[in-house]
This record gives C-alpha cells, sequence and structure tokens, in this order.
C-alpha cells in the first residue's frame, strides 16, 4: 500500500509515535507547540499500512511580504535509511511549503554523526548518518555543513547527553563525587519540586544572568513550560537550611574548644590538629552567620529545571546563587536531577549544547558527569521558492549576525 501524507494526526497518536521512536525529541513533542506559540504549528506524518511511519512538528514563522519559514527542530522523525520514505516525506513537505508560501523549510534531524567522550574526540562518523545525508540531500535537502561555529545553527551542534548505568551515582568521576560530598557536609539538602516552586528557580537563574552576562528565560516561560508538561516536568532545587547549619556548626565549634581547653599542654600534635580544626569550625559559623545575615534561616542556593519526553529528560534551564559557591551544590543537585530521570525510566539525560572546541567552561563542568558528546548531522535547507530561496538566508544570517 502505498504512503500517505496526513496534516491531521491526532495529538495523543503523535505523541505516543514520538515517544517510542528512536528519534525522540522533546523538541518534537506535539506540545512543545504550546511553548513556542510565536510561532504558527502542525502536526505532519506518513502512513503506511494504517500505521504512522514518519512524523514532524513544524514550526511556521512569518516574513515579510506574506512569506513563511517553516522550521523542524530535530526532526523529522523517520527511517533516514528508507530512501523512498525519505524521499517521499521532503516532496509532501515541499507541497505543503508551497501552500504556505515558505521561502524553504529548515529541517534539523536528530542523527548522531559521532559520539565520544570529550577527551576522546575523533573524526569517526556513523555510517548509517552518511546514509541519511546522501538520502536527504538525493530528495532535495541542501546540508548546512558540519559547522563548528555554535551559533550557526538554531540547535546546538554538539550536545552532552548522560547515559543511564547501573548505581549512576557510584559511577560518577572520583573528583565529582567529593565535590558532592562537601555539598552534603555543608548541610545541602535535595528537593524535588512542581510549578509551586517556579518564582524560587526564576530567581536563580536571574543570579546566573548576572553573573555570566547572559540572557535565559523568564518566571512566565518557566511557568508556560510547567503548566504544559505537567507531571513530566520538575525543578530540583539544593536547600540550605541556614539555622540549622548554623547550630549544628557553633555545637561543634564549642565541642572542640572544649577539647583544646582540657587538652595537655605536653600533646602538642594533637594540640595543633585541634586547633586547625577550630579554625575551620570557626568559619564556617562566619560563613553561616553572614548567610543568615543576608537571606534567614533557609535559603535556596541551586536548581534544575527538568522534561521528561519518552526515555529521554531534557534539563532545560539551571541556576545557582554564586554566593554560596563553596557549597558546591551544582554538584549535587545536577546528578540528583539526573538520578531521578533515571529512576522513572530515562535512559539518558540532555545537558545540553556545549561549545564546538569542547575547551570551554562549561563543558568542563558538564564533564563532571560522565556524559557522552553528541555531534549532530547537522541542518538541511529545501528550499520551496528557488527564485527567493539564495536572498531569504542571507537575509536570515544578516540578521543573526546583529
Amino acid at each position: 500500500m502505498p504512503y500517505q501524507f496526513t496534516t491531521q494526526v491526532d495529538a495523543d497518536i503523535y505523541d505516543e509515535f514520538v515517544k517510542n521512536h528512536p528519534q525522540c525529541s522533546l523538541l518534537q513533542s506535539a506540545r512543545w507547540a504550546s511553548i513556542k506559540h510565536n510561532w504558527k504549528s502542525m502536526r505532519v506524518g506518513v502512513m503506511e499500512n494504517q500505521q504512522l511511519v514518519g512524523a514532524a512538528l513544524l514550526l511556521m514563522k512569518p516574513l515579510p511580504l506574506g512569506y513563511t519559514m517553516i522550521y523542524i527542530p530535530r526532526g523529522p522523525l523517520l527511517d533516514y535509511q528508507n530512501q523512498s520514505l525519505v524521499t517521499y516525506f521532503i516532496k509532501q513537505l515541499k507541497a505543503l511549503g508551497k501552500q504556505h508560501k515558505a521561502l524553504f523549510i529548515k529541517m534539523d534531524p536528530n542523527i548522531h554523526l559521532n559520539d565520544y567522550h570529550s577527551h576522546e574526540r575523533n573524526d569517526d562518523v556513523h555510517k548509517e548518518a552518511l546514509t541519511a545525508k546522501k538520502n536527504i540531500e538525493a530528495a532535495g535537502g541542501i546540508h548546512q555543513g558540519f559547522s563548528m561555529d555554535m551559533h550557526a545553527t538554531i540547535q546546538p551542534r554538539f550536545q552532552s547527553n548522560v547515559y543511564y548505568v547501573d548505581n549512576f551515582m557510584e559511577n560518577l568521576p572520583r573528583h565529582t563525587k567529593k565535590l558532592l560530598k562537601v555539598a552534603m557536609k555543608r548541610h545541602v539538602l535535595i528537593e524535588r519540586h512542581g510549578i509551586e516552586m517556579v518564582d524560587v528557580f526564576a530567581e536563580l537563574t536571574k543570579k546566573t544572568e548576572a553573573r555570566q552576562g547572559v540572557s535565559l528565560r523568564n518566571r512566565d516561560y518557566f511557568r508556560l513550560l510547567m503548566e504544559t508538561y505537567g507531571k513530566d516536568a520538575y525543578i530540583i532545587l539544593a536547600k540550605l537550611p541556614i539555622k540549622q547549619a548554623l547550630e549544628d556548626a557553633a555545637a561543634a565549634l564549642s565541642k572542640v574548644q572544649k577539647e583544646i581547653a582540657e587538652c595537655p599542654e605536653n600533646a602538642v600534635k594533637k594540640l595543633r590538629t585541634l586547633k586547625e580544626l577550630e579554625d575551620s569550625r570557626s568559619k564556617e559559623v562566619q560563613d553561616l552567620t553572614a548567610f543568615q545575615q543576608r537571606d534567614g534561616d533557609v535559603a535556596y542556593i541551586a536548581g534544575t529545571l527538568s522534561v521528561i519526553c519518552g526515555p529521554t529528560c531534557e534539563i532545560l534551564y539551571a541556576g545557582t546563587d554564586e554566593w554560596y559557591k563553596k557549597c558546591m551544590a551544582q554538584y549535587y543537585v545536577w546528578p540528583k536531577t539526573m538520578e531521578w530521570a533515571f529512576e522513572n525510566g530515562c535512559h539518558s539525560v540532555n545537558m545540553g549544547g556545549v561549545a564546538n572546541t569542547l575547551d570551554d567552561g562549561l563543558t568542563k563542568f558538564k564533564d563532571n558527569f560522565n556524559p557522552l558528546i553528541n555531534e549532530f548531522l547537522g541542518e538541511f535547507d529545501i528550499p520551496v521558492n528557488r527564485i527567493l530561496y539564495r536572498p531569504a538566508v542571507w537575509a536570515l544570517h544578516q540578521r543573526q549576525k546583529h
């Protein structure tokens, strides 16, 4: 039976297909259209023998003079080894594009060109990725190259992704486990929350924005994510119970001072050790006193916002209060975010894009959690209006530069 193209894919059927597809991506979920509400959207699919064999969430951006651009983030989802299916799908997309006065369609299939640890970077490629590239190009797609510029593509071409292993926390690198223990020793607690803590999380991201000089998202956007994805969205927060920690630290300091007072003067080595411990306890009390004066009895000092889609989880946003950097809370909250995702059936947790050089601070931080670098095949353009396609691409690139 021949393929059939449809623009009327039921949302539940569509999402079931996405969640069970090897190329599953949150950005192709039906609800992602609600997040990108400033774009028009459409769910399309290809049927064979009354079964969905290909699907895509199309985002349509209005352009001057009534034209549009169609973008398919991390999609379409289909078997790219099947040349006839690829050819049919792209042909139908072009026809649909003409109906909507699209100048071109930009697709970014969720296909890995290579996967490796950042310190083991190599030039190997997955043969299936090259076959997919060949089939897309044969159907009229124009590959936009294996860009090494992080800002040249809409979605990052390199991302840091942690995959499930048994006893995940125990298999973290030694230095990460050491930093995690520091956080626990400094009284940091981890809590999982829903939409009720959006305001707290938004405040943490503001602190990250101020520190890094970047612009993330605001409270309304985070609330939209939590409302749209419901039980599939969660916030993990690192909490410092300052009052309790201060009481414990003061008691520990008092105990050490009592031991010093009772220590014989000729026990030089023991006395030296106790004095060093006193200095450490005293500094801890000073720090916690300053924390209490600033934030009161309790402070939320780091957090993540994540969404689960099928067997994948995306850590979309994170924030940290630099005032509490000695608490090492980020080395506690990130792995606990992953652990919770794994406990709920996920086989991977995407920490997001990294610089294509793999030598920046963000990559080094994410390397603390044993990720693989996913290097993507990259974007393809499907020209719809042959005359205006290249001028439109030139204009788009000029806009991105500014």
